[in-house]
């Protein structure tokens, strides 16, 4: 859905479509300037178990997921916020917040999970392509956290199905704290990394399997560029949190400008 709004003043937009929760620079625009506001969400979030789900999907429904499914590295993410030791043996402090305990990440995926994600999806990114067994593929792709800190991973990878070259994504983690927010999930990736993932992997009009939401960044990401998506989360508090989190960008409505 799509509104066209005026500036009948450089201080006021008609209508009242754009109040005081936007910002200055909207609301200043130049009398007689046009705000083109673009409504639009094709995303699904689902609270429930993905296996059950791929396994009714038909051959090749998704052109592209992008998942992250748990490592089996039992890492839970439970830490206090505290002091951490830098890779040039200088002391920091971290604003990492407590998680509650969960065994999200006690099991990898059996192998079933990756027929059924191969069976139902053209391509693929899986996050944690270095835990898994996986066929060998050039096109990797690292994410540089731009983090400091020796005791959090510097980098994390991801094994894709798309024969390019390697590529790098530069992104400061904010040692976890990301550019998006307080994080509410331990395994949290930022709005930014997916934004980039589809700009890169996916085309337009393409629809996009995300099996394991968590904080649903993918969900975010997809929204904001127009991509059909769905979205499991078998965690009912994972799910509850993410949902709420994406109503609340879906209230900040997407501006497109036009002269």
């Amino acid at each position: 859905m799509e509104r066209i709004i005026t500036a009948i003043n450089p201080y006021r937009l008609d209508a009242g479509f754009l109040d005081n929760s936007f910002s200055c620079d909207i609301r200043r625009l130049q009398a007689g300037r046009k705000v083109r506001v673009v409504l639009m969400s094709n995303v699904r979030i689902i609270h429930g178990d993905c296996m059950a789900a791929m396994a009714s999907m038909k051959d090749k429904e998704f052109e592209l997921a992008i998942v992250d499914p748990p490592y089996g590295i039992n890492w839970q993410g439970c830490f206090e916020s505290g002091e951490v030791r830098r890779a040039n043996g200088t002391i920091g402090r971290t604003s990492r917040k407590a998680f509650v305990k969960k065994q999200w990440d006690s099991v990898a995926p059996k192998q079933e999970y990756f027929d059924q994600l191969f069976r139902c999806s053209i391509n693929q990114v899986i996050w944690g392509g270095n835990y898994f067994s996986l066929n060998p593929t050039r096109g990797v792709i690292c994410w540089d956290k731009l983090q400091p800190f020796e005791t959090f991973s510097a980098w994390e990878m991801a094994w894709t199905s798309f024969s390019y070259p390697a590529k790098i994504f530069r992104y400061d983690n904010k040692g976890f704290m990301n550019k998006d927010g307080r994080s509410i999930h331990p395994a949290q990736k930022p709005v930014a990394l997916y934004k980039w993932l589809l700009t890169n992997y996916a085309k337009p009009g393409d629809k996009i399997l995300d099996t394991h939401g968590g904080s649903c960044s993918s969900a975010i990401a997809c929204d904001v560029m127009g991509f059909d998506a769905t979205i499991y989360e078998i965690d009912a508090d994972y799910y509850k949190a993410a949902v709420e989190r994406f109503e609340r960008h879906r209230q900040q409505t997407v501006l497109e400008f036009s002269a």
